[in-house]
């Protein structure tokens, strides 16, 4: 009890004051100085004595760990968060969601393990992988002068975490085979020889390290590389040999000779380069500081209600990025747990989705609320690093259920399921188009950027093309932005508005009901383009030919679905102002007569750009001369 008391008082325990009156107190105690080199902050633990602390980065936690009767272990966990009465939890060795652990954490950890004394004239301690591995650690013997010697202390500070085999990868840190994955896997290959060869130093075949009791130890969360712990003994290094007068007088006569006829115009270059590499490098860190105070700024005003999420949080919420459920043109969406909720991260791996569309996404997502739209939790932007947390949606993207090649083995999608999709979908842009402060212009939709989830609910997501457009402006000019195969046909002047997304619903109606792509170069030549074969196929009177086949059910309603395909004309149509708005088609949907609205040109296919029922004020924003497509995701 005296033991946890100390604990409790932090500010003691993590004086170094307190430590050097312990050791002049106590000659023989055996002290552990805990420092946390990481750049996070770590909660370390330890048992039977020492309870746990949080320790911020470049903090020091001292423990007097002297006449244990059993052994010792403390490890760093990883990923806490506590509330203000100090209730909370931790991806790795929670004990309970408590700070004064009595008990192991759960796995994995990292375990530095130690044996002091016990009527013995030696300590033994090592660092452990029998629990897996989430923080780098040393545990190293502190060199007293004329005090006799120590085998060298263990050493773990690879990053294994990073490098952890598949099978063994789990929040936060790499699982041992042997207790991690549910199996009895201990096989060498994935076991032993993996730990050995990231940690050579660990525990993993009962290589302990000794010290005489007595001795104190440095135990560093998140270790520098080749860390030097003593310098060698003087007896280990050879001795000089004295060199013959003859010879030390014709080595001064070189030397004189050298610094005579040494060019000084080659220290002045040194000093040259030295004050243009030195004054470069201050620019540089000058420029990379405003610009992160500047971003910092920026994003500070985003927050709101979103949480704003450091990128080794996120790092431990997806296991190191470990299960990517996509891939788009800005970048990666990898599933993730993050406290009890399940989580879709999207990290932006490449310049295409700059900071203003990073800005974009979050500026228009955050700020609207519908039941179609995907709910954005919150984002990281550090330094270089932009994510995006979106809740995750089991089912993922449209775009596996309703192409013939989906990668999953469920049968075809029913019609009502079809037009419950079709209904969210319609819901959603409606909501963007009519129901928000600012039009919102999607731009990007397509059936890789429309989730499902267990029922089959669809959203919208990914808003990092979107376009606000003010209400008293008819449309506005903006370079080309989307994906080919579902861009409106006034792309070709860039004066588009909110019926460029009109007319991308209904290709992804027709995709949905005809279960193909609208571009499909897989297809025979005539048939690649979707849109034109359904021009040809509705003059003709055969639009039946493109329901899909693959589902009896559809065919068992081809007459719904024939009507579903005339709406999806509708807004297919070339000219903007004759497609409808999508609160109409929402109505249409829900109940309308669908029949009533027959009257529109079965010409689709735009053949030039003359015309594209363009009118109204315009508002000039980016230079149209680039274009901005997202690819296939």
């Amino acid at each position: 009890v005296p033991q946890m008391a100390a604990v409790r008082d932090s500010s003691a325990l993590r004086s170094l004051p307190f430590f050097f009156l312990l050791l002049v107190a106590n000659s023989k105690a055996t002290m552990l100085n805990i420092t946390n080199r990481c750049s996070y902050t770590v909660w370390p633990a330890a048992v039977p004595i020492g309870g746990g602390v949080q320790l911020d980065p470049g903090k020091s936690w001292t423990l007097n760990v002297s006449g244990l009767t059993s052994r010792g272990r403390l490890w760093a966990r990883t990923g806490c968060s506590f509330d203000g009465r100090g209730d909370g939890s931790c991806q790795t060795g929670d004990c309970g969601g408590t700070l004064a652990c009595t008990d192991y954490g759960q796995p994995p950890v990292t375990l530095a393990e130690f044996t002091t004394g016990r009527g013995q004239t030696d300590d033994f301690f090592d660092i452990s992988l029998v629990n897996g591995f989430n923080v780098p650690m040393d545990f190293l013997p502190v060199p007293t002068k004329g005090g006799p010697g120590c085998s060298k202390g263990p050493r773990c500070e690879a990053n294994i975490t990073s490098r952890c085999p598949t099978e063994l990868q789990a929040p936060g840190g790499c699982n041992n085979a042997c207790i991690g994955n549910g199996t009895s896997n201990c096989e060498p290959t994935t076991y032993t020889v993996f730990f050995k060869q990231m940690c050579p130093d660990a525990y993993t075949d009962y290589n302990d390290f000794t010290c005489p009791t007595g001795t104190n130890y440095q135990v560093i969360f998140c270790p520098p590389f080749n860390l030097t712990i003593e310098p060698a003994p003087a007896s280990s290094l050879p001795a000089p040999s004295r060199p013959s007068s003859k010879r030390l007088k014709s080595s001064i006569l070189r030397s004189h000779v050298v610094i005579i006829i040494a060019p000084v115009g080659g220290f002045v270059l040194l000093a040259v380069l030295v004050t243009i590499i030195f004054f470069t490098c201050k620019c540089n860190q000058r420029a990379q500081r405003h610009q992160e105070m500047e971003e910092e700024e920026e994003f500070g005003e985003l927050q709101g209600a979103l949480v704003r999420f450091t990128f080794q949080q996120l790092e431990v919420a997806t296991w190191q990025f470990a299960d990517k459920l996509g891939e788009g043109g800005f970048g990666s969406v990898f599933k993730g747990q993050f406290g009890e909720e399940r989580i879709a991260v999207k990290r932006l791996d490449r310049a295409g989705q700059g900071k203003m569309q990073f800005l974009a996404e979050i500026q228009t997502i955050s700020s609207i609320h519908h039941i179609n739209l995907v709910r954005l939790i919150g984002f990281c932007a550090e330094k270089s690093h932009r994510l995006l947390v979106y809740e995750y949606m089991p089912k993922r993207s449209l775009d596996r259920w309703i192409y013939s090649c989906h990668d999953n083995n469920a049968p075809p999608l029913d019609w009502s399921t079809r037009c419950k999709i079709i209904t969210h979908i319609a819901k959603g842009l409606s909501y963007l188009h009519e129901e928000c402060t600012k039009r919102i212009a999607h731009l990007d939709v397509k059936p890789q950027n429309i989730l499902l989830d267990d029922n089959y609910n669809a959203k919208l997501s990914d808003f990092g093309l979107c376009k606000l457009i003010d209400r008293d402006i008819s449309q506005v000019i903006t370079r080309m932005r989307g994906t080919l195969g579902y861009l409106a046909p006034e792309w070709l002047t860039s004066q588009i508005t909110e019926k460029a997304d009109v007319y991308s619903f209904g290709v992804v109606v027709m995709e949905i009901i005809c279960a193909r792509k609208n571009l499909d170069i897989s297809q025979s030549e005539e048939d690649i383009h979707l849109v034109t074969l359904v021009e040809e196929k509705v003059k003709s009177g055969r639009l039946v030919d493109l329901i899909d086949k693959s589902s009896t059910d559809m065919q068992a309603h081809r007459q719904d679905v024939i009507e579903m395909m005339k709406l999806a004309m509708w807004c297919l149509q070339i000219e903007c102002r004759k497609r409808p708005n999508m609160s109409h088609v929402v109505k249409l949907l829900e109940g309308g007569d669908m029949k009533a609205n027959t009257n529109i040109s079965n010409n689709i296919v735009a053949i030039s750009p003359t015309k594209f029922g363009m009118a109204g004020n315009l508002s000039y924003s980016d230079s149209p001369q680039a274009s901005d497509l997202s690819g296939p995701r």
